[in-house]
């Protein structure tokens, strides 16, 4: 009986492990564009992650890390500088500006910075295009941004392989506050479609949430799993974008999938029993993955000045919880018509459970030993 039940547990285990290696646990991508109009010039400041570099360029420049040391830099630095003027072009009328100035470096937290600097033309329409994001995994987001030399937000806008064009109009010959933009996407928009996007296809983010509510039997208590993870990871998310707390990429994602692994054991060890005090385990991991929402914001640059952080964290968060409400109406009520049946308690909550078990070892390993 014991070795029956060990197999029952044991075969969705092992079917995930061998599904799951082509699925990753987060959004496609994110880059940002910020382009600097002077009197004189256009400098345009992009920055990618390894990863995101990596596809762009040549096999063997490739580092195998997810992430690069100073060595794995300085290899690939000679194809970086290749890389950088095809990475974007700026367009005043028919032609493409040239670039005067080209600079690569490996920022402190991981990040790849392009810097590529223009004489600024006469012309008072310039339109900004990514060269290179179909080359990027679908679902890749640019958010650009531009502001003046005193420091004025001129336009920003979340740019896709959909929508790669962005179109800036200025007073001609002055670098003054800019008139209304063509093609402008209003940042309140731009967070709520990120916030989406994010749970939406952040696939640790959702299991983890699905693993807590497939032992739920009442709509009290799916409220208050859903509370608790929303209002944990709402004070890290406000946090860590502060910088009040900082907690370094290496730790929180294996700490996201360990406790994906940890939902998964405990339904399988209660058997589908939805355990007493859940509310409180899912605060504290909540709390943990606010960590993982920040990055997103933080590779934004918000929050780094000080100016203008309420309503990116606020409208963020927001498409964050209508993202995860919009899933939980979708799958739950499957869920619980499921549960009306005494067969899938006793074999359909094991299997689902170690479904969620198994993608969080497999994230754990992925995140630590490979």
């Amino acid at each position: 009986m014991r070795i029956r039940k060990v197999r029952s547990i044991a075969c969705p285990i092992a079917l995930v492990l061998l599904f799951a290696a082509p699925l990753r646990a987060h959004d496609p991508g994110l880059s940002t564009t910020h382009v600097d109009v002077g009197r004189g010039t256009l400098a345009v400041t992009l920055g990618f992650a390894p990863n995101d570099v990596r596809v762009l360029l040549p096999e063997a420049a490739r580092s195998p890390s997810p992430t690069w040391s100073a060595s794995d830099f300085d290899a690939a630095a000679p194809y970086l500088r290749e890389l950088a003027t095809g990475l974007v072009e700026i367009r005043a009328g028919a032609g493409a500006l040239p670039w005067t100035e080209v600079s690569v470096s490996l920022a402190s937290g991981n990040s790849v910075i392009f810097r590529l600097v223009c004489a600024r033309p006469p012309a008072s329409r310039l339109v900004l295009r990514s060269l290179v994001m179909e080359q990027l995994p679908p679902g890749h987001r640019d958010f650009v941004s531009a502001a003046d030399e005193r420091g004025n937000t001129l336009l920003e806008k979340l740019a896709s392989a959909n929508d790669p064009d962005t179109v800036l109009s200025l007073p001609a010959g002055q670098a003054g506050p800019a008139a209304a933009s063509e093609g402008h996407t209003p940042s309140f928009w731009g967070f709520l479609e990120l916030g989406i996007a994010h749970i939406w296809t952040g696939y640790d983010h959702l299991l983890f949430l699905f693993g807590l509510l497939a032992v739920c039997r009442s709509f009290r208590s799916i409220v208050a799993i859903i509370s608790c993870f929303t209002l944990a990871h709402s004070i890290t998310l406000a946090l860590a974008t502060l910088s009040v707390v900082n907690l370094p990429s290496p730790i929180v994602e294996p700490m996201i999938a360990a406790s994906i692994l940890y939902v998964g054991i405990e339904n399988l060890v209660r058997r589908g029993a939805e355990p007493r005090g859940r509310w409180a385990i899912t605060f504290a991991f909540g709390l943990i993955h606010g960590f993982g929402f920040a990055s997103v914001l933080r590779e934004l640059g918000v929050g780094s000045n000080g100016h203008g952080l309420a309503m990116p964290l606020f409208t963020f968060n927001l498409g964050v919880e209508f993202g995860q409400i919009t899933i939980a109406s979708i799958v739950l009520p499957i869920v619980w018509q499921w549960r009306k049946n005494p067969a899938f308690i006793r074999r359909g909550v094991p299997i689902l459970s170690g479904f969620v078990a198994a993608a969080g070892l497999y994230w754990l390993l992925e995140r630590t030993v490979f």
